[in-house]
C-alpha cells in the first residue's frame, strides 16, 4: 500500500465533561434491565442474512478459520489491514454509510505483492440491529474491534456513546476479545466504567505511534500526525 501524507490538522476534542458521567452507572444498569426490542430495519436484516451466509461457507471450508467484527470501520482500511494480519480469518468490516463503504481506497496487498487480500467482507448496516443479530446467531467472533467511534462529546449525548446505548449488553458479548480505540481517553475510561458494572476487566493503555502505513484507521493516522495521544481498551 502506497503511504500517503498525512495532515496533522486534527483539532483536540472539546467536552463540557470533566470526568465520567454522573448519569452513566444508571443508564447502563437500565439497559442490563431491560431488554432491546427495537425492531429490526429491513436493510440490515436483509445484510446479515447475506453476510451470514458467507460466514456459514467460510466456517466449513477453511481450516482454524475464525471470524473477526470490525465495527464502525468506515471506508475499510481498517478491516483490510485486519484481513492482512490474520490470514485464517474472515473480517467483516460493517459501517452505517454507504458513502463511505464506497469510496475508492486502495486494495490492501501483502507485503510482498504477491496476493491480493480477499478474505474481508464489507457490510452496509445499522450496528444497533446487527450487534443483536450477531449475538443470537451466535457467530464465533475471536475478536471486536471498534476504532475511533463518533465520541459524542456532549454531556447530553452520553446515550449515543456506545457504552450509554440500549445495544451494550448485547455488543459487549460478541468476541473473545473486544478491542476499542479513540483519541478521547474520557470515552475509553467511561466504556471502562461500564464494563465493571458487567464484572468485566479490561485494560486502558497508549497506541504507540506507527508509520502512516502501519495506522489501522485514517483517522488514526490523523491524530498521530496532529500529535494527539490515541488510547486503547481491551476487555477479555
Amino acid at each position: 500500500m502506497t503511504t500517503k501524507n498525512i495532515t496533522g490538522d486534527s483539532k483536540a476534542i472539546m467536552s463540557n465533561q470533566d470526568g465520567i458521567h454522573d448519569k452513566l452507572a444508571k443508564i447502563v444498569n437500565k439497559h442490563l434491565q431491560y431488554e432491546f426490542k427495537k425492531p429490526y430495519q429491513a436493510h440490515t436484516k436483509q445484510a446479515f442474512v447475506d453476510v451470514n451466509e458467507q460466514v456459514k461457507t467460510f466456517l466449513l471450508t477453511n481450516k482454524n478459520a475464525e471470524i473477526i467484527l470490525d465495527a464502525c470501520c468506515g471506508v475499510g482500511q481498517s478491516t483490510r489491514i485486519l484481513a492482512q494480519q490474520n490470514p485464517n480469518a474472515l473480517v467483516i468490516g460493517v459501517d452505517k454509510s454507504a458513502n463511505r463503504l464506497d469510496r475508492n481506497v486502495e486494495e490492501l496487498t501483502h507485503f510482498d505483492g504477491s496476493k491480493q487480500v480477499d478474505n474481508f467482507v464489507l457490510v452496509r448496516a445499522d450496528l444497533n440491529d446487527f450487534y443483536r443479530l450477531v449475538k443470537a446467531t451466535n457467530w464465533p467472533v475471536t475478536k471486536h474491534y471498534i476504532l475511533y467511534p463518533n465520541p459524542w462529546p456532549k454531556s447530553k449525548h452520553l446515550q449515543r456513546r456506545w457504552h450509554g446505548s440500549a445495544v451494550f449488553p448485547q455488543m459487549i458479548e460478541i468476541g473473545q476479545q473486544l478491542i476499542l480505540r479513540s483519541n478521547w481517553r474520557l470515552y475509553l475510561e467511561e466504556f471502562q466504567a461500564a464494563l465493571l458494572l458487567t464484572g468485566r476487566q479490561s485494560q486502558l493503555t497508549a497506541v504507540v505511534v506507527a508509520e502512516n502505513s502501519q495506522a489501522l484507521t485514517p483517522f488514526e493516522a490523523k491524530y498521530q500526525a496532529s500529535g494527539q495521544q490515541c488510547w486503547q481498551l481491551i476487555t477479555e
